[in-house]
């Protein structure tokens, strides 16, 4: 059994590169006992809802921050678990399918939002949890309660209601549902394809190219689990919130904190649902409110600077936001209450260089940036009207130069172009950041691996688990490979087959350099600007050929991402391996279709929406607007736009600057270790160069705000407080959000088919809701 000793903190921050600084810290003193600790019984340890535990005392006897990896993984995350609770029930397959379904519809409805919102996981795991616990008490079984409901002790009734719905159960419902939410890379291209070419491709073709493309990263994350998801090092920070909430629903029952932090989280959970209806629906102005704008309504600087409360607005310096949709996570990576500070801060700072650049160029009037609107993710002639792609293309839609020179070559907004630029300098930025930080670490974990070592406590205790062989995630990588090469000629992509398997190398590749970012600081990079720029380059003159290689090569990436992460949530809550294989395999395929079907039936009822600039606070065709201008721009129009001394030949160069950013700040940390400089993230600077380049802008100054408050001063100050509620926090008020938006849109949002509006008043204005000049009037 093992002794919990009480040790003093020894790290700084949570930082993969503090430990790099000084990899002999805490490699021994914090891992000794390990293997005890996995093989411990977790009641010696104690529940994370306690007040007092010897694993988190200093030798003062106070309680330490979370700081390090070692620190989330043993002293955030529950050790107790009990191989002997059944997965595959009738509970786990009806409530997997049917939220699946439902998790998928409502993704694809976000898609198509003003703002990038994906489906929270935190949302789906209540929403099963609740279901759970109903069938739990509706079925009968043999373990039922109740005396009238209780059945003969045989497999058939042990898998209709085995007994409590328990955790197993649970976390598979809720990663099936979170894979099928996923929203489709291949939804952006078959969308462009309708709006943009007059294209509608074979509704067989279209959902097995889905498919295939959700599914062909398994292959990749196969690869990957060694070194991106068993260790302590890929402590993957933005999944706490959820492993929390698992923990706080099924473990501790009898514990009387683990009590008080239930009714906390479900009381947090209703007030924010009943608040987001005021912001979302009665008084949009709540989403962002600027006093600069209130005192002058007039002035088209103003909007551009302090606006932000609709899509494509302004850049909402000094706004507050009070709504919890756009200053919480809205379901991605980044969230104030649970992403590093450090992370944030880099990331903040990149807003505050975006906020000068922007203005200065309009300013100055580079680009033509005065001729074109101050934010917009569409192309334009010279003159600022919305340019014709198709006149220039052919009807196979390749480039047609005469037609070219006839139209004239497409401008951006200068905004887009430093959007651009920043998402280009940071992929450099990112792989000399990886070689610099993370580089030994990956190879002193693969080592490892290839010797079936791994320390990390909780890989040891899934140790009682059959681990999935290598060969499934191969078959299925080979399976989905065959069928997306042959649907890419049966759609008529242009796509060759050379240029399919180079896009997957390219996804290999990174994989294990962005997936570094995301593994330990929570931030996820994008590779789609690389891919779209090696597309172009590879296949010049056809847009639509670009459109899917950045599927394949920027997709399968990104999904590859999502698995691994999925996979490090089975691990941190005990969910036998096989069994998250089997989700995401099944969650990917009903995502798929039902992705499908969603967006058909959207672009039917609102296409001049879709197609419009701003769009309105309900529907929004951006991204589209976005995927099909980069895929004009780099498919089509790559040699005239950026070879060296086009129009923007300069950005390609980008990639190459990007590699020299990191540098600096390396040596800096190698000079003067203490000064801090290891706690800049400068991938994450750099790429948020263009932050504010799209959506709705009025939130990100309270989430800074917000980020300090938790991840400083809770963290520092209040440290008991930070260790049970914080992430419970969170998950309460992004999962009411996410419940609340869902209810809204199909009630009276227009997602059913018809808007009812609320009436006009003071917080519900016409125009902009923080009442700025509307510039697109």
């Amino acid at each position: 059994m093992a002794t919990i000793e009480r040790k003093a903190s020894n790290a700084s921050a949570i930082d993969e590169k503090a430990h790099a600084a000084d990899s002999s810290l805490s490699e021994k003193a914090e891992f000794d006992d390990i293997p005890a600790l996995a093989k411990a019984d977790p009641t010696d340890i104690g529940d994370v809802s306690e007040d007092v535990r010897a694993i988190d005392l200093d030798a003062s006897g106070h309680e330490r921050p979370i700081e390090t990896e070692q620190d989330y993984a043993l002293r955030l995350v529950s050790l107790d678990d009990d191989p002997s609770q059944p997965v595959h029930t009738f509970r786990t397959w009806f409530l997997g399918l049917g939220l699946a379904c439902f998790a998928a519809v409502l993704g694809e409805l976000f898609y198509f939002r003003p703002q990038t919102v994906q489906v929270s996981g935190l949302f789906l795991q209540v929403l099963s949890f609740i279901l759970g616990r109903a069938l739990e008490s509706a079925l009968p079984g043999p373990n039922h309660p109740v005396p009238r409901m209780r059945t003969a002790n045989t497999w058939f009734w042990r898998f209709i209601n085995p007994g409590t719905f328990n955790i197993k159960e649970h976390v598979a419902i809720s990663i099936m549902s979170t894979t099928a939410s996923d929203q489709a890379l291949a939804i952006s291209v078959f969308a462009a394809q309708d709006l943009y070419y007059h294209t509608t491709v074979n509704a067989a073709i279209a959902i097995f190219t889905l498919i295939s493309s959700q599914l062909i990263g398994y292959g990749l994350a196969g690869l990957a689990r060694d070194f991106l998801v068993y260790p302590t090092w890929a402590l993957y920070p933005f999944i706490m919130p959820q492993v929390q909430l698992f923990d706080a629903m099924h473990r501790g029952k009898g514990i009387f904190q683990q009590r008080k932090r239930r009714v906390f989280f479900w009381s947090v959970l209703v007030g924010i649902f009943v608040w987001e209806w005021f912001p979302e629906y009665i008084a949009p102005t709540l989403t962002g409110i600027s006093i600069i704008c209130l005192a002058d309504q007039k002035s088209a600087w103003v909007t551009r600077i302090f606006g932000g409360a609709a899509g494509n607005e302004g850049l909402g310096l000094f706004a507050i936001s009070l709504d919890w949709n756009y200053v919480g996570s809205g379901g991605g990576a980044i969230g104030s209450l649970f992403t590093p500070l450090a992370t944030q801060l880099s990331l903040y700072s990149g807003v505050v260089v975006c906020i000068i650049a922007f203005c200065a160029c309009y300013a100055r009037n580079v680009w033509h940036a005065q001729n074109f609107p101050f934010l917009s993710q569409l192309l334009f002639y010279e003159n600022g009207t919305e340019y014709n792609q198709l006149a220039i293309l052919n009807p196979d839609f390749s480039l047609n130069t005469t037609k070219l020179e006839q139209e004239g070559l497409p401008y951006y907004a200068a905004s887009q172009t430093l959007f651009q630029i920043s998402r280009t300098a940071y992929i450099g930025a990112a792989v000399t950041h990886f070689f610099l930080w993370h580089s030994k670490d990956v190879w002193r974990i693969l080592r490892k691996a290839r010797k079936g070592e791994c320390d990390d406590v909780h890989y040891q205790k899934m140790q009682v688990y059959k681990e999935v062989p290598l060969w499934w995630f191969g078959t299925l990588f080979i399976v989905t490979f065959a069928l997306g090469l042959g649907l890419l000629y049966a759609v008529k992509s242009g796509l060759p087959w050379w240029g399919y398997i180079v896009a997957l190398i390219f996804s290999t590749i990174f994989i294990p350099i962005l997936g570094s970012l995301y593994a330990t600081v929570g931030y996820q990079p994008s590779l789609q600007f690389l891919i779209q720029m090696v597309g172009g380059a590879m296949i010049p003159g056809r847009p639509v050929a670009n459109m899917y290689f950045t599927l394949y090569g920027y997709g399968t990436y990104q999904l590859t991402l999502n698995l691994l992460r999925d996979l490090k949530l089975g691990q941190y809550t005990k969910l036998p391996p096989r069994a998250t294989f089997i989700m995401q395999t099944v969650g990917g395929i009903v995502g798929g279709v039902l992705n499908y079907v969603v967006m058909n039936s959207v672009i039917a009822g609102n296409r001049d929406i879709l197609l419009a600039v701003q769009g309105t606070n309900v529907w929004s065709g951006q991204q589209v607007q976005s995927y099909n201008s980069n895929a004009i721009t780099w498919g089509a129009l790559s040699k005239p736009l950026y070879s060296p001394g086009a129009r923007y030949g300069f950005i390609p160069w980008m990639l190459i600057a990007g590699l020299a950013v990191p540098v600096p700040f390396w040596l800096a940390h190698r000079w003067w270790p203490k000064a801090g400089f290891n706690y800049v993230f400068t991938p994450v600077v750099v790429a948020e160069l263009g932050f504010l380049s799209v959506g709705i802008n009025s939130s990100w100054m309270t989430s800074l705000a917000l980020a300090v408050f938790s991840q400083w001063y809770l963290r520092k100050r209040r440290p008991r407080w930070f260790r049970k509620y914080n992430f419970l926090l969170s998950a309460a008020l992004d999962g009411g959000t996410q419940i609340m938006v869902f209810v809204y849109s199909f009630a009276v949002g227009g997602a059913s088919g018809k808007a009812t509006p609320f009436p006009t008043w003071a917080l519900n204005p016409k125009g902009n809701p923080d009442y700025c000049l509307r510039l697109s009037d």
